[in-house]
């Protein structure tokens, strides 16, 4: 959330920066000490990497709203469109609302089970909750949320969501988080773009889980962890950091790089951020790469790495290909694409139209737009 200035002082206990007195220094006790009581390293992803019958994606949090588009088959993908929200009963007083931000649902089965997964929450909490209600997904059904990284348009409805779901979510449900850095406060180029609520994480009752590896989320899905940069990438970085905790927001200094602990903003290199990651029999990797920071084909290579599987079926999510990245470096990004092969590639979020056109010409029905409410079915 966003959160107000207050003057810092070194706190002697090693909780890191402390805002002097009053309701800050109380919330930043209160969550220092949940936060040591209820965070716990996620279960490493291990050699045997599961393995899902089916998968369905739903957008419920996206740029942009498309009508009159009917469902389609694109070969073996299944893709539903959620048009309108009328009833014969009643006028439509609600509609499915676009936002900048991302939120994607990820319903999973494997044998007779099935796992709900809810990835990133958008930017506000009434668009979160308003589409999830008029696509009936219903919270009390999810096993894990996953958070891909600390940015406003990824953690903005959450506060929201939270408090609107408050006694409906599972007890001790795990959050995963890419590492301590998700918590810092941060500033884009306006100005202040607000901290993940460590203490509101903790009040629902969450389990927060630190996945700086590859971890193994509701036994279906993994993350990547950390995502190494290794190819042509050049990300851009279009927000600073600041660890310590003000005001009850921030990262504790203990749990991060001394490096980074200089006591002032530094250029945010997003090492927290992580990707979703699925593998459909058969099929292969579905990756949800929610905004790729560090480099949409660093964020595959990486899920190929610790899952050791070659084949991607599908790539869902932002891409973060936007100016001042011009043609040379799309095409350069749709070559590295071509050469990796997936069979489906849904651009969504932060990827950019200039992106969309010149990867249609290059791989035509491959790629498909994303939208909100649109569902996107695997099997194997």
């Amino acid at each position: 959330m966003l959160f107000s200035g207050c003057n810092c002082i070194p706190d002697a206990s090693s909780l890191g920066v402390l805002c002097s007195g009053g309701a800050g220094f109380v919330s930043a006790m209160m969550a220092a000490l949940a936060g040591a009581a209820r965070t716990a390293e996620a279960q490493p992803l291990g050699r045997n990497v599961p393995t899902v019958d089916r998968l369905a994606v739903r957008i419920v949090t996206d740029n942009v709203v498309i009508q009159f588009v009917p469902n389609e088959k694109r070969g073996d993908l299944t893709i539903e469109r959620k048009s309108g929200n009328t009833r014969p009963d009643a006028p439509p007083y609600a509609a499915l609302n676009a936002e900048w931000g991302l939120a994607m649902h990820a319903e999973s089965q494997m044998g007779g089970e099935t796992r709900n997964v809810l990835v990133d929450f958008g930017y506000t909490a009434e668009t979160l909750n308003n589409n999830m209600s008029i696509l009936k997904i219903d919270p009390s059904a999810f096993d894990a949320m996953v958070l891909s990284h600390g940015h406003y348009d990824h953690f903005g409805g959450m506060v929201g969501f939270l408090e609107a779901t408050k006694g409906k979510l599972k007890g001790k449900l795990p959050f995963y988080v890419g590492g301590e850095d998700a918590f810092c406060l941060r500033q884009n180029a306006g100005g202040n773009f607000g901290a993940l609520d460590r203490r509101a994480i903790m009040d629902a009752d969450l389990a927060l889980m630190l996945s700086e590896g590859p971890a193994l989320v509701a036994d279906h899905a993994f993350t990547t962890g950390r995502i190494g940069q290794t190819s042509f990438e050049k990300p851009l970085l279009p927000t600073r950091e600041i660890v310590g905790i003000f005001d009850g927001f921030g990262c504790y200094p203990e749990k991060m790089p001394a490096a980074k602990n200089i006591g002032q903003y530094i250029p945010d290199d997003f090492d927290h951020e992580i990707a979703t990651v699925y593998n459909v029999k058969g099929k292969g990797l579905v990756v949800l790469t929610s905004c790729s920071h560090r480099g949409v084909i660093n964020a595959i290579y990486q899920a190929q790495k610790v899952s050791g599987i070659d084949k991607v079926h599908a790539v869902i999510g932002g891409f973060h290909i936007v100016p001042p990245l011009g043609d040379d470096y799309i095409r350069d990004t749709i070559k590295a694409f071509q050469d990796i092969d997936p069979d489906h590639l849904i651009p969504a979020h932060c990827t950019g139209d200039r992106f969309y056109d010149l990867a249609r010409q290059a791989m035509g029905e491959k790629v498909v737009h994303s939208a909100v409410g649109t569902r996107f079915i695997f099997e194997a």
